[in-house]
C-alpha cells in the first residue's frame, strides 16, 4: 500500500480520543508492520532523560527483550543522543547494533520531537537487506509530526 492511502487512515486512528494514547499508538504500529511488506517489527521508544534510557511503549512484530535502551547504545540509542534520522541498509556492518533477532537485516529510526526537543522515536527492523529509502524517512517523519500532536 502506497504511503499516501496510509496517511488518511493513520490520522483515523490517530484522531480517536476514545482510545488512550498507547492504544493508539499500538494501532499505528500494527498497521504499518501489516501494510508495508518490510517493515517487520515497528515500535516507538519514548525517551526518560533523568534516566538516560529509553523506553519501548508501542510496538508490532516479535516481542522483544530491549523494552529499556541506555542513550548511545544500538540504533536507537544512537538516535537519542544525535537527534538524527539513522538509516541502516545493513545491520551487520553496524559496530553498535543490538541485535533483537538474527532475521533482521535493515533498521531505520526517525527521532520524534515535540515542541523542537527530541522526545523518543519510531523504530523499524526490516528483513529484507536495504529497503528503506528517502519516501520511507519523509513518510515516518510524518507519521511522527502526527504522534506528537497526541502526546
Amino acid at each position: 500500500m502506497p504511503f499516501s492511502e496510509l496517511k488518511p487512515k493513520i490520522k483515523t486512528i490517530l484522531a480517536n480520543d476514545a482510545k488512550g494514547t498507547n492504544e493508539r499508538l499500538n494501532q499505528v504500529c500494527e498497521l504499518l508492520q501489516t501494510t508495508v511488506s518490510y517493515y517487520d517489527w515497528v515500535g516507538f521508544y519514548f525517551a526518560n532523560e533523568a534516566e538516560k534510557t529509553l523506553h519501548l511503549k508501542a510496538f508490532a512484530g516479535e516481542p522483544t527483550d530491549h523494552t529499556v535502551i541506555p542513550f548511545g547504545k544500538g540504533i536507537c540509542g544512537q538516535v537519542a543522543v544525535s537527534n538524527q534520522n539513522f538509516v541502516v541498509p545493513d545491520v551487520k556492518a553496524q559496530d553498535n547494533y543490538i541485535a533483537c533477532s538474527i532475521t533482521v537485516k535493515a533498521e531505520i529510526v526517525i527521532p520524534l520531537f515535540k515542541d523542537g526537543k527530541n522526545i523518543g522515536q519510531i523504530d523499524i527492523d526490516s528483513n529484507t537487506a536495504d529497503p528503506f529509502t528517502e519516501a520511507d524517512e519523509k513518510f515516518l517523519e510524518w507519521v511522527n509530526k502526527e504522534v506528537a500532536e497526541i502526546l
